[in-house]
């Protein structure tokens, strides 16, 4: 029998909003579940689109809702794009379209003044949120507008998220909107971007195939993990549709919470690592 793409996982990347909290609100038994995780010796990582806040912060609302995690534990866009930047972006001026609590990502870069329109190599785009005005958005196309050779930087292309007060845009909307005045495809840091998963992989020492993604969207978490090789499960919390199981490729796993990921993963090893259920 041909063994699944879970049963062959050794390491976990974990989303957050939506798989470990709500917002200001921690999914029921997400802390045990980690802890169980930690207890196994079973690799880890955390992995968010999240743009407007720092690894310091993440790692403070972990630990605010008992789950273990230092920033080091964290990968985000802006971590892994500051990291590509600083190997490639030599004498070259960044525009960072971010909030201040994330700009501190990219110390030690040439960063450009907040009002110029003109100058800059690389213009990087994260979640502002209620911060995108039209002013803004349109700065970012003047300078990309101004350099045809300038490379446009997207922190993720997830289309929305769950927000305390209901659903809400994140920076693939604005990303596409840039992409499609300045006529220039995006270089994606973040989810589903492949490049990403296999980053997040690396740092666990696994490769791709031996890692699971557990994520509560759909096509930024399950199925781009799952197209860069990685198994994927989806939990029905955070923005988690039930048409989200109509199209394909079907999630690997589908749980109805994190809490529920220590019974997946000692399934498997019970049935000598053959082919799981698709729901438990």
């Amino acid at each position: 029998m041909q063994t699944s793409p879970l049963a062959r996982a050794r390491g976990v990347l974990f989303d957050m909003d939506g798989v470990l909290y709500n917002a200001e609100q921690p999914i029921a038994g997400a802390a045990e579940a980690m802890a169980w995780v930690r207890a196994q010796g079973i690799p880890r990582l955390f992995v968010t689109n999240t743009t407007s806040r720092s690894r310091a912060v993440l790692a403070e609302k972990l630990a605010r809702f008992g789950i273990a995690g230092g920033e080091e534990d964290i990968l985000t866009p802006p971590v892994a794009a500051a990291e590509w930047l600083r190997a490639h972006a030599a004498g070259g001026a960044v525009a960072v379209f971010v909030r201040p609590a994330t700009r501190a990502e990219f110390a030690g870069l040439d960063l450009l003044d907040d009002e110029a329109e003109r100058g800059a190599a690389y213009v990087v785009i994260g979640d502002l949120g209620t911060h995108w005005d039209f002013r803004t958005l349109n700065r970012a196309f003047r300078l990309l507008h101004h350099n045809p050779e300038a490379r446009l930087i997207a922190l993720g292309m997830t289309r929305y998220w769950l927000a305390a007060d209901g659903i809400s845009l994140d920076v693939a909307p604005f990303v596409a909107a840039l992409e499609h005045a300045a006529g220039r495809k995006a270089m994606v840091f973040g989810k589903p971007a492949a490049n990403f998963f296999h980053a997040a992989a690396a740092r666990l020492s696994l490769a791709p195939e031996e890692v699971l993604m557990v994520g509560d969207d759909v096509e930024a978490d399950v199925r781009g993990a799952m197209a860069a090789g990685l198994a994927g499960a989806l939990v029905r919390t955070g923005k988690f549709r039930d048409a989200d199981l109509e199209g394909a490729p079907h999630p690997d796993l589908v749980i109805d919470s994190v809490a529920d990921l220590a019974a997946a993963w000692n399934y498997r090893y019970f049935t000598n690592r053959t082919a799981l259920p698709r729901s438990l």
